[in-house]
């Protein structure tokens, strides 16, 4: 019998008191995790420094956080891009449960979700179920991309003009 707790495709995370109820995709075909942080940059000393989040998130506190316990990797994107990316280390709280996990730190202001938990991260911890997990955001992507594609039922050209930047 597998004693392993389920979790979604989602999944809300704490980082200790500095942010609650952060909503993370659990992505099994990533590798590793990353968190949105922002202000990132190595002083003359050699000290990480970095912000969690960024201004626009509600988690973002401005707190600079500093790390001596860093690495770098080179992270490809699904898209083929590579980039060098900072790591290190956050306790965080999954599902009731308290995990130490390498982190990469990335710019993450542009996807929906502003933490992505990977396979190394939950592997053997849990299990997932792709059809639970749900998060009020997600809907709203929903909707939106439902409105989009009334949009472009009704005028496919005009809808590629006005978003593709084709010529009129």
């Amino acid at each position: 019998m597998n004693e392993r707790p389920i979790i979604g495709k989602n999944a809300k995370v704490d980082f200790g008191r500095r942010a609650i109820g952060v909503p993370a995709k659990i992505d099994t075909g990533a590798d590793s995790s990353a968190v949105w942080a922002s202000k990132i940059r190595v002083s003359k000393d050699g000290v990480l420094k970095f912000a969690l989040f960024g201004e626009g998130s509600p988690y973002y506190s401005g707190k600079v956080f500093k790390r001596t316990d860093y690495k770098v990797a080179i992270v490809r994107s699904s898209s083929g891009h590579e980039q060098i990316r900072y790591r290190t280390h956050f306790t965080i709280i999954l599902n009731g449960r308290r995990i130490k996990a390498l982190f990469n730190l990335s710019d993450r202001s542009n996807n929906q979700y502003p933490v992505l938990i990977g396979r190394r991260t939950i592997s053997g911890k849990f299990l997932v179920d792709v059809k639970a997990g749900d998060f009020e955001h997600q809907r709203k992507y929903s909707r939106e991309t439902g409105k989009l594609n009334q949009e472009l039922s009704s005028n496919p050209r005009k809808f590629y003009v006005k978003y593709k930047g084709g010529a009129k």
